[in-house]
């Protein structure tokens, strides 16, 4: 969609003319416009809409245990599967930003991008409802949903499983670091397990680096 005009941008994501435009405009706005109707109440109920959708459609397709089914939710509409998603549609040059959000490389950013590509689903059930949005999420997460995304078991429980398998303590995470702005910020996290070692390691929010130490920890020690 890459050179495209917004109004054309939105109308093909939707599949249709957007219905109140304002409200997906306000969907692609963040707060360092100075806007005071930027994404996020949009991206608070499209993160909630997206969980359903997927969560119906992983009921409907797979017929894995609970455990497996929510271990492949959380990844499907985890922050990096969403920015992902906003990628593949070339999201970004639509986001409106400020100059220092601009600056600072925001149109690139995993947490925009995953924020208002959980926005930009808010718009489209208030004004397409559910069964609307839930086929546009189904197509645009279809290649994440074929692929192995979920399917492996997450580096926390499997270091978890590994020290308890290899009668550790269970591991202990620590934010070592917090830099940048508010919209770009980045986290450096500790992982250690009490007589084995420590692994440091960055993400985009406090989960990522969680999942991103647990990874480095496994492949170093387990």
């Amino acid at each position: 969609m890459l050179g495209k005009d917004t109004h054309t941008f939105l109308t093909e994501l939707a599949g249709r003319a957007p219905i109140d435009e304002a409200l997906w405009l306000e969907a692609l706005t963040h707060g360092s416009t100075g806007n005071p109707r930027d994404y996020q109440r949009l991206e608070f109920l499209g993160d909630r809409v997206l969980g359903l959708a997927i969560a119906q459609w992983l009921f409907g397709i797979d017929g894995a245990d609970e455990g497996s089914l929510s271990q492949r939710l959380n990844a499907l509409v985890s922050r990096t599967s969403c920015a992902a998603v906003a990628r593949s549609i070339e999201l970004g040059p639509h986001i409106r930003l400020g100059k220092q959000a601009r600056d600072d490389g925001g149109h690139n950013s995993d947490n925009i991008l995953g924020d208002v590509m959980e926005a930009l689903i808010g718009a489209s059930f208030v004004t397409q409802g559910f069964d609307a949005t839930a086929e546009m999420i189904r197509r645009l997460w279809s290649d994440l949903v074929a692929g192995k995304a979920g399917k492996a078991k997450h580096p926390k429980s499997a270091l978890q499983e590994w020290a308890a398998g290899n009668r550790r303590k269970v591991p202990e995470y620590r934010l070592v670091e917090r830099s940048g702005p508010d919209h770009a910020a980045r986290f450096k996290v500790a992982v250690s397990v009490h007589g084995v070692g420590e692994i440091e390691a960055d993400g985009n929010s406090m989960r990522d680096a969680e999942t991103a130490a647990a990874e480095a920890f496994m492949k170093r020690f387990g």
